[in-house]
């Protein structure tokens, strides 16, 4: 049974309008080049594949969010970070493409 939660696009954007929600909070888990198309001004880029290297740079005494394109890689990344201790873990489903649509962006 995993700990962490799936919150939708519409949570986070909500958080983030409400000012609920800090950018180092959210977790942007795609590639750079991916970034550069489309991502949240208030998201922090950590690709996957850096993630082990960089946990120094998670802060685990508020909520995160990770985020990709469509959900899958964000749920690797959730369960990864479980298994290192980490708590209060936020995926968002259908990633960047769903908040993307809900912003009237056509993301692929």
């Amino acid at each position: 049974m995993t700990k962490w939660q799936d919150v939708t696009p519409q949570f986070l954007l909500d958080l983030l309008e409400n000012g609920q929600v800090e950018a180092s909070q959210i977790i942007d888990v795609r590639e750079e080049f991916e970034w550069e198309f489309y991502h949240l001004e208030t998201s922090k880029l950590i690709p996957m594949n850096t993630i082990p290297v960089r946990l120094n740079e998670l802060d685990d005494t508020l909520p995160i969010y990770i985020i990709c394109a469509h959900g899958v890689r964000s749920v690797a990344v959730c369960n990864y970070l479980e298994e290192k201790g980490y708590s209060s873990l936020h995926n968002v489903t259908g990633g960047m493409a769903a908040i993307a649509s809900l912003q009237g962006f056509q993301y692929d």
